[in-house]
């Protein structure tokens, strides 16, 4: 073992004395395939070396496991934690049969103060594994951001795409449905006012596709179940099918009546019938419509969101930059969280990365929506000052508490379970603020009230 910890950069500046008083004291640990070291969140209260073997260094990242690196022999583990006597970062699995030595606190403090040369070699080893860390984990993040911006597309274009879908498979019964009744119409003889009157149902039935009547359902019921009777009375068939549609079409008994005394008992029928499969199509062709017009706008609030075909740097529509961010985040607004916008009206544009502010804004409306846990307002404030534009995002949630507030921007900081965050949401957007734009980012919280505020200069400096 004397031997073996000599070759470690680690130990080799230590006296003969004190390295073998620490071969003494050390301890062996033996792991399996997949066998855990420790977990992500564990109290770091003491580091290894590893001996044989190699092991994973494990982080977790949106649900999922990332892989940082892999150790094998001579390789010092956990010490990070141990000096910061905080829970330790990551998460060691074993890859291979592993045997590890167990360097206790009391130990590694006294191996640092007593030598020189370790205590540097520390230095370098943090620095440069926290280097490692933080790139990959950035990496993941991105991704992890990616995954979960693409899952909430989806999710806003399933709906309307269904609707297209579904209005579609219902056209060729409508477009059948009118055409027997146009074929009965036709059998008709019809004077120049009853002709007229049908053109005016036809264009009727057209708006009110587009625009429904807004009725509460028991007006709309009870309106139902009056046209259903009167129907019937004139020997109309079908009336249960017939008198939703008149309803749409915002018939009530008295209009209804109107229109029967210009037509005989038999073209009644006919043109009810007639009138139902007009409104039944136009009533698919708007929800087609609809549905694509909704396709179309989710595309281009997407493209519009990450500035594709788009210079790096460019005039940004902060305001127009927000509303993409929340339609991206639709999916994860809906349920319980109401948004307000109060916007100036005399915002500028500004000069900067449109998609990299985008992410700043997706980061704290994803961090406001995550601690209103469903329920709650999120305010978006703009305003002009001077040079600067300034954006405040607020939400009513139970706030940050004082004491945790100065370490927000910190990289791996997250106030969140070991594998829900990485910490590096907002120190990504701190480093988009503050050093892409040369602004400020601030944050003003208490019970009731958290809000973050982005300053950024109108004209960006090269």
């Amino acid at each position: 073992m004397f031997d073996f910890l000599r070759r470690i950069p680690l130990f080799a500046g230590l006296p003969e004395a004190d390295l073998r008083h620490l071969c003494e004291m050390v301890g062996e640990v033996r792991l399996s395939p997949g066998e855990k070291l420790f977990a992500e969140g564990s109290p770091g209260d003491r580091a290894y070396i590893v001996k044989e073997g190699q092991l994973e260094i494990l982080k977790a990242s949106s649900g999922r496991d990332v892989l940082l690196t892999v150790t094998g022999p001579g390789e010092v583990i956990g010490e990070m934690a141990l000096l910061e006597q905080k829970p330790r970062m990551a998460s060691v699995r074993a890859r291979t049969e592993s045997v590890l030595l167990v360097i206790h606190k009391e130990q590694f403090d006294h191996l640092l103060t007593t030598s020189p040369s370790a205590a540097t070699t520390m230095f370098y080893t943090v620095l440069d594994r926290w280097r490692e860390t933080e790139a990959a984990l950035r990496q993941s993040e991105k991704l992890a951001q990616l995954g979960t911006l693409s899952a909430g597309v989806a999710h806003e274009l399933n709906n309307p795409a269904a609707a297209v879908k579904r209005g579609v498979g219902q056209m060729q019964s409508a477009v059948a449905e009118l055409e027997a009744a146009q074929t009965a119409l036709s059998g008709l003889v019809f004077n120049d006012l009853q002709r007229q009157t049908l053109a005016d149902c036809r264009a009727r039935a057209e708006e009110s596709a587009a625009r429904p009547p807004e009725l509460d359902a028991l007006v709309r019921s009870d309106r139902e179940a009056e046209l259903e009777s009167w129907l019937e009375a004139q020997g109309v068939g079908d009336a249960w099918e017939l008198a939703p549609a008149l309803v749409n079409l915002d018939y009530d008994i008295v209009e209804l009546a109107s229109l029967a005394e210009g037509f005989d008992r038999e073209q009644i029928a006919s043109v009810i019938r007639w009138l139902h499969a007009t409104f039944t199509l136009q009533n698919l062709l708007a929800e087609i419509g609809q549905g694509a017009d909704r396709i179309s706008a989710i595309v281009k609030a997407l493209k519009s969101y990450v500035y594709l075909d788009q210079a790096p740097v460019q005039a940004v529509d902060v305001h127009e930059g927000l509303d993409n961010t929340l339609l991206i985040l639709r999916h994860k607004l809906k349920a319980g969280i109401s948004v307000r916008r109060e916007y100036a009206p005399d915002l500028p544009k500004i000069t900067g990365y449109g998609s990299e502010l985008n992410q700043v804004w997706t980061n704290i409306i994803d961090n406001a929506a995550d601690a209103l846990n469903g329920q709650g307002e999120i305010t978006l404030r703009t305003r002009h000052e001077g040079g600067w534009v300034v954006v405040e995002i607020e939400d009513n949630g139970p706030g940050i508490p004082p004491e945790i507030q100065a370490r927000l921007f910190d990289p791996f900081f997250t106030t969140k379970p070991p594998g829900e965050g990485t910490g590096l949401g907002l120190d990504i957007s701190y480093n988009i603020v503050v050093h892409r734009h040369q602004g400020d980012i601030k944050v003003l919280s208490e019970p009731g009230r958290t809000c973050f505020q982005v300053w950024l200069p109108v004209e960006l400096e090269e």
